[in-house]
């Protein structure tokens, strides 16, 4: 809209660094799932419990040369994810539902209120040359940008709009085609170098979006529903289609399971959703993409751990588990849970060696800062941008590659 208002006004190209710049789909819930309870870290308290479900079982697997046990589904992930993922167990500083916006602003250690997910937007943008600079919202999750709440885009609207029949909408394209031609003319003889690139990436977005290959098509025409296969499915076109820096989709891993006998519900969506995030792995390596998108699930808390009983999980603000995948992040277990009253909490972790113990230089209280600013460090976003923008924690090295 700026461009078309006046132009010629200059326009910054912001970008840190254009080579770790990562395209984001982030995972998250207001339900509070218990993604934290069957993570590498939770199997070394015998008092932590787990389903006792076969498909849970606890098992061996490897992360950065080190064997850790964690539930099945975690461990069955091919070893070419697990070497870039990262379990970081920290403190979400709250266990209400309504809090999850808060959380992603983690919980006001961001300036000016920005979520974690548009923070890492705006800086990622100009560098991935993006048709917007907003986040994609495609969960229906309550999303900011800027102050502003974002619409929710649903996996099933997309496909309609994105494969529909020619009709009044496709008739705009001469009009957008007449517009660029008259601002490039404007700009041909004074125009800088960055306005002149911004025009080219405009009409380079337009013609791929034209000459969107059959087998994008055909993806696009395969959603059928607004589940998790539908999001993650829209969530890769729009990456293809370079629309916006990050997706936000919603995972179920159990869900707000206060009355769960045998943890039920918790073991069924583990095994599925731990199998769409393998499923989301190979769309990504199938479309060229595994090395510029991250995969991140942060959700508003945790789950209590010390359910001997098995029949479900109340709301645990002291502990978290969040779970990164790509190519900046080294495999690694950041942190831990050590006992807290009748229950249990995240570990104060040290930055140099990502462990807990005396030397640890973040506190309980800047862990959750602490996995913001190594998830932004992982994505591409400038350390400087990251220390001045987050004002608590610290990056934890261990946790990238």
């Amino acid at each position: 809209a700026s461009l078309l208002l006046d132009p010629r006004k200059s326009f910054a190209d912001a970008c840190a660094d254009r080579q770790r710049a990562q395209f984001v789909i982030w995972a998250t819930s207001g339900s509070g799932d218990p993604s934290n309870a069957n993570v590498p870290g939770t199997y070394d308290d015998p008092g932590i419990a787990h389903s006792l479900d076969p498909a849970m079982a606890p098992t061996p697997m490897n992360l950065g040369g080190k064997t850790y046990t964690a539930a099945k589904p975690w461990a069955s992930l091919p070893q070419n994810v697990l070497d870039r993922t990262c379990f970081f167990h920290h403190t979400t500083l709250t266990n209400s539902h309504a809090n999850e916006s808060k959380v992603l602003r983690l919980m006001g250690a961001i300036k000016r209120q920005e979520m974690l997910v548009s923070l890492m937007a705006r800086s990622l943008a100009p560098c991935l040359g993006t048709v917007q600079v907003e986040p994609a919202s495609i969960s229906g999750e309550f999303i900011t940008f800027g102050g502003r709440v974002l619409p929710a885009l649903t996996p099933t609207g997309l496909r309609d709009v994105l494969i529909s029949k020619p009709g009044a909408l496709t008739t705009l394209q001469k009009m957008r085609d007449n517009d660029l031609d008259r601002i490039y003319a404007a700009l041909k003889g004074s125009g800088n170098k960055t306005q002149l690139a911004y025009l080219d990436r405009m009409a380079h977005s337009q013609s791929e979006l034209r000459n969107i290959s059959d087998s994008l098509l055909g993806s696009l025409a395969g959603i059928t529903a607004n589940d998790l296969n539908g999001q993650i499915t829209a969530a890769v076109a729009l990456i293809q289609m370079g629309v916006a820096p990050t997706s936000v989709i919603q995972m179920p891993f159990g869900g707000d399971n206060h009355s769960d006998a045998n943890l039920a519900r918790e073991t069924a969506q583990h095994v599925s959703s731990i199998a769409a995030i393998a499923t989301l792995q190979q769309k990504l390596q199938a479309a060229g993409l595994q090395d510029r998108v991250t995969f991140v699930l942060m959700n508003v808390f945790g789950r209590t751990l010390n359910r001997p009983t098995r029949m479900g999980r109340d709301h645990l603000g002291s502990h978290h588990c969040t779970v990164i995948i790509g190519k900046g992040v080294r495999g690694s277990v950041i942190g831990g849970v050590v006992k807290s009253g009748s229950d249990y909490a995240a570990t104060a972790i040290d930055s140099r060696t990502g462990q807990p113990g005396a030397s640890a230089d973040i506190r309980f209280e800047e862990t959750l800062g602490a996995v913001g600013k190594t998830i932004g460090a992982a994505v591409g976003v400038s350390a400087d941008v990251l220390n001045d923008q987050i004002t608590t924690g610290k990056i934890v090295q261990p946790a990238l590659a």
